[in-house]
């Protein structure tokens, strides 16, 4: 089965290696209807099995079973790209793609299925190394335009469908860990076909203290959670999850910073201790707080029965202004960026604080990855950033979930929070734009120095 991807892969380096200055994609966009059809004629006639042969009506191509990928296929569907790139024909090698991305659609969504039996997945093509392309299968969206962002970007996967195509120059180091959730995994969502998120900004209280070092002529900060408080927190965290399943949630969010070292084994035995009927109550997805040790600042992200599927750590350090003093959060980035793939829903990511306002590095995520959500739990003393950065993923059909905490709250900042989080959704053009832009205010206890621990915020993300 590899074979049939590794092809294609070679054969999408190819073609973006033949695209000076942007222009075969640009030209190609807009290719004409005889050109378009004497190139799928010229594939009927190479490799006859990608297409129906119904009565003699136009043929259609036709969805390919593994038992189609014999030797016969294969030695066919290569002397077609031999003879395309020796008369130079890259709107033909475009147009090949294009037949080859509908014609796999079906074993691509077999592809999905197999891959969610793995922990977590790796490209299809075995040679993603030497033609610098990763090949995944794409799921849908049901917030996201097919032909998304095809009229900004002049990019080869403007045309594929079934295909997400991640080109390593982009990823530059980082690595890409999948996870392809099972069928049922949101089943809030697959019989609403909408997403309930629950965000809470947890508390007021810093149960941690500031540790400043000095290496190398810079100022670095970290934090150390006594053990004094670790039980509380913990019981507070697992009192929001449970409301959360009261009210039929599909993902909850903390912020950044409030966990403690001994946060996911906590919640994880406590889920694990419920029966499957209690379970089936607590939200699919759990972001917990991030926890700042060891020089990784990193929230383990869980699901409902107390699995442990991941750790996402933050990329990206923080410059911390204690009196005249720049101080740089002390973390030594581990590279790896965890994408969550399900049907309907897309691709989504967590991207904590300074890693979803460093606007390069979310950008090439977003856009290479197509997320479809990022969820980006914060500390931070201020929103502004962070708006200015919903925009961008608007744009991209890429919705937002954004939670900060008011332990963040400095004084003379307070005006920053008059929100403590939003959701930032894609709507269509007839709805009203106040729905665009979901609020999470502020406890107005929490700038009086007051917390009762009681705010949780509630939004769902429908198709368009």
């Amino acid at each position: 089965m590899p074979q049939i991807f590794n092809i294609i892969a070679k054969l999408c380096s190819y073609i973006i290696d033949q695209n000076e200055n942007d222009t075969l994609f640009v030209n190609f966009s807009c290719i004409s209807e005889s050109a378009n059809e004497q190139i799928r004629q010229d594939v009927l006639r190479s490799i006859p099995v990608l297409f129906s042969s119904d009565n003699g009506a136009r043929p259609e191509i036709r969805q390919l079973h593994k038992t189609d990928l014999d030797n016969k296929f294969f030695e066919n569907l290569n002397e077609h790209i031999a003879a395309l790139k020796k008369s130079s024909d890259y709107y033909g090698l475009i147009g090949l793609l294009q037949v080859l991305d509908e014609a796999l659609e079906t074993i691509l969504k077999d592809k999905i299925k197999d891959f969610q039996s793995d922990d977590f997945s790796v490209v299809l093509n075995t040679n993603r190394e030497i033609t610098g392309i990763g090949l995944l299968p794409r799921c849908s969206c049901i917030w996201e335009r097919k032909n998304r962002l095809s009229h900004s970007y002049n990019r080869l996967d403007s045309f594929l469908y079934n295909f997400l195509m991640v080109k390593n120059s982009v990823l530059g180091d980082l690595i890409d860990k999948h996870f392809f959730l099972p069928y049922g995994f949101f089943k809030g969502f697959d019989s609403h076909r909408s997403l309930k998120i629950a965000a809470t900004p947890l508390r007021l209280e810093r149960h941690y203290d500031l540790l400043l070092n000095e290496y190398d002529k810079v100022m670095y900060f970290g934090v150390n959670y006594p053990e004094l408080f670790c039980s509380g927190d913990n019981e507070l965290i697992w009192n929001k999850i449970t409301e959360a399943s009261e009210h039929g949630c599909d993902i909850i969010v903390f912020p950044e910073l409030l966990g403690n070292p001994y946060t996911a084994e906590y919640v994880s035995s406590r889920l694990k201790a419920l029966n499957e009927k209690e379970q089936a109550k607590i939200p699919s997805l759990i972001i917990l707080p991030s926890v700042l040790s060891d020089k990784q600042n990193k929230a383990a992200i869980i699901d409902r029965t107390g699995k442990i599927l991941c750790t996402q750590s933050k990329q990206n350090p923080f410059r911390y202004i204690i009196g005249n003093n720049g101080f740089l959060e002390e973390i030594v980035p581990n590279l790896v960026v965890n994408i969550f793939h399900y049907e309907g829903i897309g691709r989504i990511a967590v991207l904590i604080c300074k890693d979803f306002i460093t606007t390069k590095y979310m950008e090439q995520l977003m856009r290479y990855f197509k997320l479809t959500l990022i969820i980006v739990p914060s500390f931070s003393t201020g929103s502004y950033d962070f708006r200015q950065s919903f925009d961008l993923c608007a744009h991209e059909d890429c919705n937002v979930v954004w939670i900060n905490t008011c332990a963040a709250i400095e004084k003379g900042k307070e005006m920053n929070f008059e929100n403590i989080g939003y959701v930032r959704k894609r709507i269509g053009r007839n709805d009203d734009e106040m729905q665009k832009l979901c609020k999470m205010p502020i406890c107005r206890d929490a700038l009086n120095g007051k917390c009762t621990h009681s705010c949780i915020y509630y939004e769902t993300i429908r198709g368009v």
